[in-house]
């Protein structure tokens, strides 16, 4: 191959790679960024850092959310983006859902309508997708979840009470204990923790780290555990 040639291809793949840097960054700039996101709980696993050390991680699993809706403080007294998700069967769907979603990719309506508090970025519009990115790898975040359902619990399993002696002839053993006082006031006072109905309840953690973001999977790993059952949704916020 003659020094013509060779020049030649080296300058092709020289522009070759800088139209592909340049086509990335322009898609870069164009992903619609937001202060925080909804992904779906996968489960635990665990990975390890560059020191060697194993991390235990929630695994989550990001599923393209669009901006249904930008809400102003003109006109809706508050400023939040809408976003959409899950696309709804045309049998289970209003006519007003699908005119609120006729500018977005769910013209049959959708099954999940969330928001994020913030002004609205520069230049969104709705039917815009909102990027993995948003949460980046190494960020804290505050997480929020519904923890699971535990059904009608005991003291001791729903408010940790020791109970009574496990010998036989206590009479006690799992029970409250007194719960009211005598004849003055003559009632239970409110608040007292007592057996109930336990879990499904909303449960924020605050300063979770973000151990990795994996955007060709569109999945998100965070440290620690995570409050909900599998394929419930979690939002994250960052902090």
């Amino acid at each position: 191959m003659s020094e013509e040639n060779k020049a030649d291809q080296t300058v092709e793949a020289q522009v070759d790679a800088a139209v592909e840097t340049a086509t990335e960054e322009t898609a870069t700039a164009n992903e619609l960024k937001l202060d925080g996101l909804f992904a779906f709980k996968v489960g635990m696993s665990s990975v390890y850092s560059e020191e060697g050390n194993n991390i235990p991680v929630t695994v989550l699993k990001y599923e393209p959310w669009y901006v249904s809706q930008i809400k102003t403080k003109e006109k809706d007294g508050y400023e939040a983006v809408q976003l959409a998700c899950r696309p709804k069967k045309a049998k289970n769907t209003l006519s007003s859902e699908k005119g609120h979603l006729k500018d977005t990719p769910f013209e049959n309506g959708a099954s999940l309508l969330r928001e994020v508090r913030q002004s609205a970025p520069e230049g969104v519009s709705v039917g815009t997708e909102v990027s993995i990115n948003s949460i980046e790898k190494g960020t804290r975040v505050k997480l929020t979840g519904v923890s699971k359902g535990r059904g009608f619990a005991g003291v001791m399993k729903r408010w940790g009470f020791a109970g009574g002696p496990a010998s036989h002839g206590s009479g006690f053993h799992r029970r409250p204990g007194s719960i009211g006082n005598c004849t003055f006031p003559g009632r239970v006072m409110p608040g007292r923790k007592m057996p109930g109905h336990f879990g499904v309840a909303t449960k924020s953690l605050k300063n979770v780290q973000i151990v990795d973001v994996i955007q060709e999977e569109n999945v998100i790993l965070v440290k620690g555990s995570v409050p909900g059952s599998r394929n419930s949704m979690v939002q994250l916020v960052r902090a």
